[in-house]
């Protein structure tokens, strides 16, 4: 305001002449600031310039240096958006803040648009459960700062709890099925996060969750898991930061002949058998369940470092067999030693249970998952420059 009283008096000084015209000796008037018109349609339009003119130079008055601080502020807690980001929406749109949020959304989808294509590694992984199953879902994100992000974890337990409801013909079947992560996209979500909240697609929360972390976010793949019945599933989440979070998951379910028999024996070795699964990293139920490409593959690589020891060919086949027991211990969950007590393996850890409950127990499906498995890594390296 102090910038438009001292612009008033130069201003009508410069708008009382016009170009063209002469006034004679009435000009020196002019010092005295006292406007000089030919007619009132002059006066009209002096008095119209100057008013344009003066709002539009206060209007592009910045605000003090407290109140843009403030209004920062505000904005950075409304949107979690970079600093940066803030600064310019607001300065692009004059320091108004419903404009400038308006405008961070706008421009936080063009982002996330560019950086869809950026690989993402790091992430976390989301459990939701129900009486009938459970359902895990992968995050991915750029980094593990963005990964500690509230709104991101936010995000990922609303897409879990959204895949409970995702309807699969191969769920009625008991076993491990993937989310088809195109109809979970197009699911309706109500969020109701302070930071993120209204109805909308998963696909669009997750595009505007990109844009607010300024990072490439995406849903990489989702499974679920029936529950038995009659028996129980067991879930574990290794490094987790709150409930329903983590970075590597256990599922397992556990079934029961006898439907009458007491289910708490079994909730427990469940769940120290979920965090085995977690620790010991099975690849296969059983033996006889190693696919025959896999036991082919190991049986090469034996061989070749056994006849490299020059030993006879009878004792070559001996060292062959021996380590590939050794291989069954490391990639077979029931010859596996059991995690908690290694001085039984987990099929003497079942057979114990079954006498227990007084019927017969057995493992019906397992699943490990672990975040960024699978991805290819690009790791960037700095030499330093010689002086």
């Amino acid at each position: 305001m102090a910038f438009c009283r001292n612009a008033k008096g130069p201003l009508s000084r410069m708008l009382t002449t016009r170009p063209g015209v002469s006034f004679g000796q009435s000009y020196s008037t002019a010092a005295t600031a006292t406007p000089i018109y030919q007619s009132a349609d002059d006066k009209t339009a002096f008095r119209y310039a100057f008013g344009v003119l003066s709002r539009r130079f206060c209007s592009q008055t910045p605000p003090a240096a407290a109140v843009q601080m403030s209004l920062i502020k505000q904005l950075r807690e409304r949107t979690s958006a970079p600093i940066k980001d803030v600064k310019a929406s607001l300065v692009q749109c004059n320091w108004d803040i419903e404009a400038a949020q308006t405008d961070l959304r706008k421009r936080g989808k063009v982002l996330a648009m560019k950086k869809a294509g950026r690989v993402a590694t790091e992430g976390l992984l989301a459990l939701a459960q129900n009486e009938g199953k459970a359902a895990v879902i992968e995050l991915n994100c750029e980094t593990d700062f963005v990964a500690r992000n509230e709104i991101f974890q936010y995000l990922a337990l609303t897409l879990a709890k959204q895949a409970l409801l995702v309807e699969n013909a191969s769920q009625l079947v008991s076993g491990v099925h993937p989310v088809g992560l195109e109809s979970l996209e197009e699911l309706k979500l109500n969020l109701e996060h302070p930071k993120i909240s209204g109805d909308t697609t998963v696909q669009n929360a997750i595009t505007e969750v990109a844009a607010m972390m300024g990072e490439n976010v995406r849903l990489r793949r989702g499974f679920v898991m029936s529950a038995p019945s009659p028996g129980v599933l067991s879930t574990y989440l290794h490094t987790s930061p709150q409930p329903g979070l983590g970075r590597i998951v256990g599922l397992l379910s556990l079934e029961i002949e006898d439907g009458n028999s007491p289910l708490e024996a079994l909730q427990r070795v469940g769940s120290e058998l979920a965090v085995h699964l977690v620790a010991a990293k099975p690849l296969f139920l059983t033996k006889e369940g190693v696919s025959s490409d896999a036991l082919e593959s190991e049986r090469e690589i034996l061989k070749s470092q056994a006849e490299s020891t020059g030993k006879s060919q009878m004792a070559i086949e001996k060292m062959v067999e021996g380590r590939l027991r050794k291989y069954y211990e490391e990639v077979v969950l029931m010859e596996q030693k059991f995690v908690m007590n290694d001085t039984m393996n987990v099929k003497t850890l079942l057979s114990n249970l079954s006498k227990e409950v007084g019927s017969p127990v057995k493992i019906g499906n397992f699943f490990r998952m672990e975040v960024g498995e699978g991805i290819q890594r690009y790791r960037m390296f700095f030499t330093r420059k010689k002086t």
